[in-house]
């Protein structure tokens, strides 16, 4: 499946039909932790939080403001939440990961979630919502959680790149000063401001009834396109060759032949897709996953059925042009992960297409709301 980075996300339905009615949410969030939880919930604020009935079911909209300390005697470095109105309703089930953090026994730390939800009317004897305990990631990268949603490997990823920016801007520092350092977070506020605003939706289209075809989306002709590669010296697999399915504002069924380089098995790996379109305008749009097997020095073929469809955030439409791809990660089958490195991002396309760890936009947050001096105090310590 597509999977879009560093994001906070939701499935959302729309209902069109029925009264609406206010729903009193007090009572109706319920933090779920396991007894042998490593957190424990230190404050929960619904905030402007509410619910609405309409027809035989209640829209949800959360923003609501919870507290997490860390009971265990390890540092929390990240943390993903299950938040669940409904299992087996669209809509019904979100998440909210916190990558990035370090935080120490016994310390609090913030978690927002802001999420649109819905589920069927409630006879009163359940939660409206419940949130659940993913996934914890420590600082000698042991996990705790179900991993419902696979959170062990994202937070890891997140924490190993966090780990690369930080040390790359703490070597800087050292080796040269403040001054080259400043520069350097100035330029990566320039690649990040300078990151086209797109909105990326993915559609999974269900099985259609025979003889009924699915509804068209737009009226563009359907092309072929080859994906180009963009090559990373360490990267330990090959992208052999590439293509998918355009048609407007929308990218399907994308496929791909890659190849292990190395001796050692894969169980998982990541592509990122990076579209452009026809005014030349090129960004990062998501991931395509690879779950199965790839043994040491073989090859495999991947596909998916999804249809990946961009807007020009605030709704204006895109024409899709071409395509590009790149190995975004690797998991390898003794637990071993690969991910770019930063000489791998000093390519210019590459650095501007790949989107920038939790880690490096937490820390020009420091800079653009502190400045400089806060962000040396953060690298030294």
């Amino acid at each position: 499946m597509w999977n879009s980075r560093y994001a906070i996300f939701a499935a959302a339905a729309a209902l069109a039909y029925g009264q609406e009615a206010g729903v009193d949410l007090r009572g109706g969030l319920k933090i779920n932790l396991p007894k042998d939880s490593p957190l424990a919930v230190a404050a929960l604020d619904l905030g402007p939080s509410k619910g609405t009935a309409r027809g035989g079911a209640v829209m949800l909209d959360l923003h609501a403001s919870l507290r997490l300390r860390n009971v265990s005697g390890k540092r929390v470095k990240g943390v993903t939440l299950l938040v669940l109105a409904q299992d087996v309703t669209a809509g019904g089930k979100g998440s909210v990961a916190v990558p990035s953090l370090d935080v120490a026994p016994g310390d609090d730390f913030p978690v927002r979630i802001d999420l649109r939800m819905v589920r069927p009317v409630s006879n009163g004897a359940e939660p409206l919502v419940q949130v659940l305990l993913d996934g914890v990631l420590f600082d000698d990268l042991s996990f705790f959680g179900e991993n419902r949603l696979n959170s062990r490997r994202q937070l890891t990823v997140w924490e190993l790149e966090a780990r690369r920016d930080r040390k790359h801007f703490q070597q800087l520092l050292e080796a040269r000063g403040a001054e080259p350092l400043r520069l350097e977070i100035m330029a990566a506020i320039a690649r990040q401001d300078s990151r086209p605003r797109v909105d990326v939706q993915v559609v999974r289209q269900g099985l259609m009834p025979r003889g009924v075809n699915a509804p068209a989306t737009n009226y563009e002709m359907e092309k072929e396109v080859q994906f180009s590669f963009l090559r990373m010296p360490g990267a330990p697999v090959d992208l052999m060759a590439g293509a998918a399915r355009i048609s407007g504002d929308e990218a399907k069924a994308p496929h791909f032949e890659i190849r292990n380089r190395e001796q050692k098995a894969i169980r998982h790996l990541e592509i990122g897709l990076a579209l452009k379109d026809t005014n030349g305008q090129e960004f990062f749009a998501a991931t395509v996953p690879f779950d199965g097997a790839l043994a040491g020095k073989g090859a495999a073929a991947l596909k998916d059925s999804a249809t990946l469809r961009v807007r020009q955030t605030g709704g204006s439409r895109l024409v899709l042009d071409s395509m590009a791809g790149f190995v975004n990660n690797v998991e390898y089958a003794d637990g071993a992960y690969w991910i770019p490195s930063r000489a791998d991002l000093a390519d210019g396309r590459l650095g501007r297409l790949v989107p920038p760890s939790p880690e490096e936009q937490r820390l020009v947050q420091l800079y653009r709301k502190k400045g400089l001096q806060a962000l040396v105090e953060e690298l030294r310590k």
